[in-house]
C-alpha cells in the first residue's frame, strides 16, 4: 500500500508571489485544494510533480524524500511515482488512445505491459476508442484517457489539476462519477486541485482553502460551508450543497423533504440552494410557498453589507440577508423564525 504525502511547499516567484503551505494526505484520502485563480494551486501541482523545485520546505512521499533544498535533494518528474491528470489532458497528439495509455506502462515485460494496457482500457471503457487520436475524442473521452494513463503507471500519489473544468455540463457529471469510482479504488494519497466547491464537496474527504499562496481554512465540506472564516470562503460557500434522494421533484434530505421544480433527476442527487434565495420570516409566511418550515437561528455573522444566518433542524441551512432585515426582524442567535424557499430556487444535480 502507498504511504502518506507529507509536504511543506515553499516556492518564491520573481513577481513577488510566494507559496507557503503545509500539506499532509494519508493513503486512501482525497484532499481538495480549493481556491481562486492565482491563489497558488498550479504552483503546488508543479512542485509536487517535480516540474518546479522548492525554495524551502520539503516533499516526502511514502517515506522517500523527493525535494529538500536544505539537503540539496531533488528527484525530477520522470523519476517520481506521481500520476498527474491536467485540466487540458496533455495527451500526445500523434499517438493513439492505446499508445497514450500505454505510455505509463514503460516498465516490466511486454506481456505484463499488454495485460496492464488491456486492463486499464477496460476499466475506463476505452475499448471502442483505442485506435483514435486525441483530436478525434470528445472532452470527456480525452479526460478518461488522461486518467487511465495516470493510473496505469501505478503511482504513489495522484494529482488531479482542475480535471473537469474544460468539460461541458453533461460530460462533467459523467466524468465526476468516473473520478469518484477510481479515486475510491486508488490506494495512495490523492490531491484534487479545483475552484469549484461542488467538485470538492462530492469528491474530497477534506478541503484545504488556499488564498494568496497560504492555507486559510481546513475542514470537511460541512465545516467550510457552515463556518467560513474569511470573506472569500463565505463567498465560496455560496450555495447550500445538500446530498439527498430525489423522486419527481421531491428531495429527501436527512428526513426532511424539499420540493423542487426540477422533476427529472432521480436517485442520489445534490440539491443546491443559494443563501439569498432563502426568505426569513418572524411569522408563518402568507401565500403558499412550496417549502416552508419553522427553525431556530444558531449563528449570525456580519460580512459588510450582508449578514449570514445559520439555521438548525430540521434542515441546517445558510441564509443571507441585509443588516436592515436583521434589525427589522430583530434577529439574533436563538431567534425562532420561519423559512420559505420557492421550488424554482432549488436546483438538483444527479450524483
Amino acid at each position: 500500500m502507498s504511504g502518506a504525502l507529507q509536504a511543506h511547499l515553499v516556492v518564491q516567484r520573481d513577481e513577488g508571489f510566494s507559496l507557503d503551505i503545509p500539506l499532509t494526505i494519508e493513503p486512501e484520502q482525497t484532499v481538495a485544494l480549493l481556491g481562486p485563480n492565482g491563489a497558488g494551486k498550479t504552483t503546488a501541482v508543479t512542485a509536487l510533480a517535480g516540474l518546479t523545485p522548492l525554495d524551502g520546505g520539503s516533499i516526502n512521499l511514502d517515506g522517500k524524500v523527493l525535494d529538500d533544498p536544505a539537503t540539496k535533494t531533488f528527484v525530477p518528474a520522470e523519476d517520481r511515482a506521481v500520476g498527474v491528470v491536467f485540466q487540458d489532458q496533455v495527451l500526445f497528439p500523434h499517438m493513439t488512445v492505446a499508445d497514450n495509455v500505454g505510455f505509463g506502462l514503460h516498465h516490466g515485460s511486454r506481456t505484463a505491459t499488454r495485460q496492464g494496457l488491456k486492463g486499464w482500457i477496460e476499466r475506463l471503457e476505452l475499448g471502442a476508442l483505442v485506435d483514435r487520436r486525441p483530436a478525434d475524442l470528445s472532452g470527456g473521452e480525452a479526460q478518461r484517457v488522461a486518467l487511465a494513463r495516470a493510473l496505469a503507471s501505478e503511482p504513489d500519489l495522484l494529482l488531479l489539476d482542475e480535471p473537469l473544468s474544460a468539460l461541458d455540463a453533461t460530460s462533467r457529471v459523467q466524468m465526476r462519477h468516473t473520478l469518484a469510482d477510481h479515486l475510491a479504488q486508488f490506494a495512495g494519497p490523492r490531491l484534487l486541485i479545483t475552484h469549484d466547491p461542488t467538485e470538492a464537496f462530492l469528491l474530497a474527504d477534506q478541503i484545504h482553502i488556499i488564498e494568496g499562496g497560504r492555507i486559510t481554512q481546513v475542514g470537511t465540506a460541512e465545516d467550510i460551508r457552515l463556518r467560513p472564516r474569511t470573506r472569500f470562503v463565505a463567498d465560496l460557500a455560496g450555495a447550500n450543497l445538500l446530498p439527498g434522494t430525489a423522486s419527481r421533484g421531491d428531495v429527501v434530505i436527512g428526513g426532511h423533504t424539499l420540493h423542487s421544480a426540477e422533476r427529472e433527476p432521480t436517485g442520489q442527487v445534490l440539491a443546491t440552494i443559494h443563501p439569498r434565495a432563502i426568505a426569513v420570516h418572524r411569522n408563518h409566511p402568507e401565500g403558499s410557498p412550496r417549502n416552508t418550515w419553522q427553525t431556530t437561528i444558531t449563528r449570525v455573522e456580519h460580512y459588510g453589507d450582508r449578514v449570514r444566518l445559520q439555521t438548525s433542524v430540521p434542515l441546517p441551512l445558510t441564509a443571507e440577508v441585509t443588516p436592515e432585515a436583521v434589525a427589522a426582524l430583530d434577529l439574533s442567535e436563538g431567534s425562532v423564525v420561519w423559512i420559505s424557499i420557492k421550488a424554482t430556487e432549488i436546483g438538483i444535480e444527479a450524483q
